[in-house]
């Protein structure tokens, strides 16, 4: 199959034919495992790992293929394996800062075209969580909608659009449901060939339930929902890139916990378009609408034009943002005295190697 149905495109060629050695191809990752992964090329799908050149060349997680990722790989003579040799400049990507005490960009999917953040409507949407996934779907280039998923388990759907519809701006909102049917049409319509969509949301909202539906048979695991709450059980244990019989390609993803920004400031602006909008009528340029005179933010939460949730969110996200780059200088100060530490040292050998007169 050709792998414009994978979504290859000329800016994906010409980075190809920068980098790529004879006798090396193009793929895409389709999955990302602890030991390796599996990519798919014009010659068809290979478990593969990275060389021993590109481990030892790359120093940060974040430069390691992810699912999504167009890679050079090599095919190993007289073994269905291949060798990863380099990550094409990625166009898009997800990203959040990784779990743990450690300040490290996590990239969850590259080169993707939209991402749908899921909410389960056999409960009441989380207004603040969807704040957050919008957030970081905003600031991956790619474009955002929300899927509310199992409509069939809802009373009003319509209802439930209207109001995340209210809360969240001009994001797309879709009540969606693999039982029913219902949204699934508009949805497929969004999924075009050559598009890479991404499902993002926590565990137990149906992701991969909607996939299967997508995909039109049982291609992923899934689990019924507890019947003390009706929620569902964490089934996706890895990312999974997969090529739908209708077009496109959608990647299902485990269910997210931790969702710390990574480098989300363009991404508040986009999510929160009408508190920016609003903000542009303060008296102060720097106004952290907390205290400050003629506060226009301030103005439209006591006039009840904007809720104070949504601000309370838009301060958290803010203040989040300003200690993770504080942090980020901390770490890009460490890098550079590694370097330099490097450096100094080959340096020295040179030094002491070079013979004397």
């Amino acid at each position: 199959m050709s792998l414009g149905a994978w979504g290859w495109s000329e800016h994906f060629e010409q980075a190809f034919a920068l980098s790529a050695a004879p006798g090396l191809i193009p793929a895409r990752v389709m999955v990302q495992l602890r030991g390796g992964y599996h990519v798919h090329a014009e010659e068809g799908e290979f478990p593969a790992e990275v060389s021993g050149r590109f481990r030892h060349q790359c120093p940060h997680a974040s430069g390691y293929p992810v699912v999504g990722d167009w890679v050079v790989i090599g095919l190993m003579p007289n073994e269905h394996k291949a060798v990863i040799h380099a990550v094409l400049p990625r166009r898009t990507k997800f990203s959040r800062t990784a779990a743990g005490d450690a300040t490290e960009e996590q990239i969850l999917a590259a080169n993707i075209d939209d991402v749908f953040v899921v909410e389960a409507l056999d409960d009441e949407p989380n207004l603040r969580r969807l704040e957050r996934f919008l957030t970081l779907a905003c600031e991956s280039g790619a474009t955002p909608a929300i899927l509310l998923t199992k409509a069939d388990l809802c009373a009003d759907p319509a209802a439930a659009v209207a109001q995340v519809q209210a809360k969240l701006g001009e994001t797309p909102v879709i009540a969606i449901s693999s039982v029913s049917g219902a949204g699934m049409r508009e949805l497929r319509s969004l999924l075009g060939t050559g598009r890479t969509s991404v499902l993002l949301g926590p565990s137990g909202v149906g992701k991969s339930t909607l996939t299967n539906a997508l995909f039109g048979d049982e291609l992923l695991d899934t689990q019924p929902a507890r019947e003390s709450d009706s929620k569902g059980r964490h089934t996706t244990t890895h990312r999974e890139l997969i090529l739908l019989p209708t077009g496109g390609c959608i990647i299902d993803t485990p269910g997210l916990r931790e969702l710390q920004l990574w480098d989300g400031e363009t991404g508040v602006k986009e999510a929160y378009a009408d508190v920016e909008a609003i903000a542009s009528g303060c008296r102060f340029t720097d106004c952290r609408h907390e205290s400050e005179p003629n506060c226009a933010v301030l103005y439209a939460v006591k006039s009840g034009v904007l809720d104070p949730g949504r601000l309370e969110s838009h301060r958290k996200l803010v203040r989040e943002l300003e200690s993770l780059e504080m942090r980020q200088d901390v770490r890009a100060r460490a890098d550079q005295r590694r370097q330099m530490k490097v450096v100094q040292k080959s340096l020295r050998q040179h030094f002491k190697q070079r013979p004397r007169d």
